[in-house]
């Protein structure tokens, strides 16, 4: 029943009768479950979860449209997304991973450098809420980038950190100082990916450059830039490239351990373990 439904949606939205006999799992990330779903001639990459995941489905779908809408960079194109008994689901173009090199990693800096150029005149945020990992992160529309950094970044994610049982004891006198510390910081609302690790970026068996998994909104570029660097795995022609479009702004190495504590308090509150301590420390930097 679940494939079947799943099947008569891609044939009513790509008006091709499809009919899957093969369905191999693959990796999904460690939220989902992932299968590239075949009828011997087109293969789709489904992802499921419970139905009540559908919305970030939902989301994923929307940010995908608007970075193809951009033109600059590939992402798989996403087909549909809805429920099925108990399973909500998103089916994607199927494209086939594994190339890359110098030239490829170049290009998938400046294809992001031309991502980053598309912005908003709404302001900071995005049309509905989503979610970074399986934690919600919320999109409402800001005028100025640091109270939508402090408020629904940083102050979200300590607000949860809290009910986990979290002790942040300098987290106040951070929120406080955040406008200082991103004075005199022109930022443009760009169209972020917004989730841009090395397990959500690589390259087709042809070469072309690719970013998926998105927890996209309006924010300042380089809290794209400062993810690539916090488990690294983005080699150093993709920062050339990316110089090479849209270099970016004199003081960028200090704010980055300010980005990147986002990502390192959303692990804390997904996993717990020795992301706290690692929050500390970063928060104790950036108050130096």
């Amino acid at each position: 029943m679940l494939w079947t439904e799943i099947d008569t949606h891609i044939s009513d939205v790509t008006g091709d009768k499809f009919r899957s006999t093969q369905h191999l799992s693959v990796s999904g990330g460690c939220i989902n479950q992932g299968y590239a779903v075949s009828d011997g001639k087109l293969t789709y990459f489904v992802k499921l979860n419970q139905a009540s995941h559908v919305a970030m489905f939902e989301a994923e779908t929307l940010g995908l449209q608007q970075m193809y809408a951009t033109g600059s960079i590939r992402v798989p194109k996403p087909l549909c997304w809805g429920i099925t008994g108990n399973s909500s689901y998103i089916v994607l173009e199927w494209l086939q991973m594994g190339g890359g090199n110098n030239k490829s990693w170049q290009q998938m800096g400046q294809n992001l450098a031309a991502i980053h150029k598309a912005t908003s005149d709404k302001g900071f945020g995005w049309d509905m809420n989503n979610t970074i990992g399986s934690t919600p992160q919320i999109n409402p529309w800001t005028d100025d980038w640091a109270e939508f950094y402090c408020q629904h970044r940083l102050g979200y994610q300590f607000q949860l950190a809290r009910r986990r049982g979290g002790n942040f004891p300098h987290q106040e006198q951070l929120l406080a100082a955040i406008p200082e510390l991103l004075a005199g910081h022109e930022v443009q609302p760009s169209l972020v990916h917004g989730d841009l690790w090395g397990g959500n970026a690589g390259c087709t068996v042809d070469g072309e450059p690719v970013i998926f998994d998105p927890a996209t909104y309006y924010g300042d570029r380089e809290v794209d830039i400062a993810m690539t660097e916090l488990f690294g795995g983005f080699p150093a022609a993709f920062y050339q490239g990316y110089e090479e479009v849209f270099p970016l702004d004199h003081g960028y190495e200090r704010r980055k351990t300010l980005y990147n504590l986002y990502h390192v308090l959303n692990h804390f509150n997904l996993f717990g373990g020795g992301y706290g301590s690692q929050a500390n420390r970063m928060i104790e930097q950036i108050l130096r």
